[in-house]
């Protein structure tokens, strides 16, 4: 007797999208079909297959899902702030199907079989792929360099010690050196720490009448100046992660002017809010860099236009209630941001200052390819990870009821505009 397998096509189309993938070029109204998880094909009267499910787009912008690169998951470790799990479902509601984490838990991330468990925890989920960035260092803690060739080998895409920058200019020569022989980017928190120590908000005005102790904003550009001159030295690639001043900005432009391998993201406070949400001694608001001048803010947004910045990042620091209900000086510093980071992205779009398309580029294929990854792109064969979000459509940000377990955000009670109404990941719908 003969046995014959025969496989199942499963197909979902999308009827009547505008389609937009940047990586390709591509923003037209249409429809898009997949098969088993992968994108068969897109374009005007392409064919519904018999039997295939469909959605009902009615015009709403379908692109490829999100692609977050600044995570602090919280797991292992901080499991009381946030977890995979609810980071995941939080992901899912913003349109998130590929993010980047950060290795600075408890224990960080410096070994390999940390690198391979954090993949594997998001293939787990269902919704989410999980890249592994591996600590630079030790622990994080910045004493001595990890086994950056076993971790690279293990998946991680990048080498970070999170939150917090290598003070000693000699190791992280060594750091960018050895990175550059693994074909692997340095990824930095630019804030000088001895400047910082103890600060709360930037320095100035505002800190003096609130008493807070300050942050001078001159210790995001000096780290970012002393590592562009060791990336000219070493020829490495660095990447600046939530740069928030205007004079950071300038050394980065002057830097990829001259050819460097220097590449940087931001976050949405820092194009959407300054230093006066601090106002009341808002702790949603107390973040790491802190919140700038309106001028610094505007510097940001025009640099998300002029193709300085590189990506938006959500920069996602949950924290506990515990962790924010002290006086704003004692506070942690962080905030959530993954089921906000295209709503707050728009909001740029809606005041015309960010075409549509550079900003869904901004959040998807620049990001992918900075971290090396597949994902971010509607091209035929791709993996069916999409996004479908109404763009007019209005909501309002509420702490407390946010999908996932962190709600510290600093934009809560904001009203935006953009809705996700349905997130898939490999062709299977996974929010909406």
């Amino acid at each position: 007797m003969v046995v014959t397998t025969e496989m199942v096509m499963t197909h979902t189309y999308f009827r009547h999208a505008r389609l937009l993938d940047p990586a390709n070029g591509l923003d037209q109204v249409g429809d898009l079909c997949t098969e088993n998880g992968r994108i068969l094909t897109f374009g005007a009267a392409i064919g519904v297959p018999e039997g295939a499910e469909i959605i009902e787009c009615d015009g709403a912008v379908l692109c490829p899902g999100l692609v977050d690169m600044r995570v602090s998951l919280g797991e292992p470790g901080y499991e009381y702030r946030e977890t995979i799990a609810t980071a995941a479902q939080a992901a899912a509601a913003g349109g998130i199907t590929t993010l980047a984490a950060l290795p600075d838990s408890r224990p960080a991330i410096d070994d390999p079989a940390l690198v391979r468990l954090l993949r594997a925890r998001g293939e787990e989920t269902g919704s989410l792929t999980i890249l592994a960035y591996a600590a630079l260092t030790r622990g994080c803690r910045g004493e001595e360099l990890a086994e950056l060739g076993l971790l690279r080998e293990a998946g991680a895409v990048a080498f970070t010690d999170g939150c917090q920058a290598i003070a000693s200019t000699r190791l992280m020569r060594l750091a960018l050196t050895y990175a550059r022989g693994f074909g692997a980017m340095v990824v930095v928190h630019p804030e000088e720490a001895s400047l910082a120590a103890g600060g709360a908000a930037t320095e100035g005005e505002l800190a003096t009448r609130l008493g807070l102790p300050g942050i001078p904003a001159v210790a995001e550009a000096i780290v970012i100046a002393r590592d562009i001159r060791l990336a000219r030295l070493t020829g490495g690639a660095v990447h600046f992660a939530h740069v928030s001043t205007a004079e950071s900005l300038m050394l980065i432009r002057r830097a990829k002017d001259e050819g460097l391998a220097v590449t940087c993201d931001t976050a949405p406070p820092y194009f959407d809010l300054n230093e006066t949400a601090i106002g009341d001694f808002r702790t949603y608001a107390k973040l790491s860099p802190p919140l700038r001048r309106e001028e610094d803010r505007m510097a940001i947004a025009a640099g998300l236009v002029d193709g300085t910045i590189d990506a938006i990042a959500s920069d996602h620091q949950p924290r506990d209630a515990d962790d924010k209900r002290l006086p704003f000086a004692q506070a942690a510093a962080g905030g959530s941001g993954l089921v906000t980071l295209l709503g707050i992205t728009l909001a740029q779009v809606h005041n015309a200052s960010l075409p549509l398309a550079r900003a869904i580029e901004l959040l998807t294929s620049r990001p992918a390819k900075l971290l090396g990854s597949d994902a971010g792109t509607l091209a035929r064969g791709a993996a069916a990870d999409l996004c479908l979000f109404a763009p007019e459509h209005a909501w309002r940000v509420v702490a407390g009821e946010l999908p996932g377990k962190a709600q510290n955000t600093p934009f809560d009670g904001r009203a935006l505009e953009g809705t996700v109404l349905g997130t898939w990941k490999a062709g299977r719908r996974v929010f909406g």
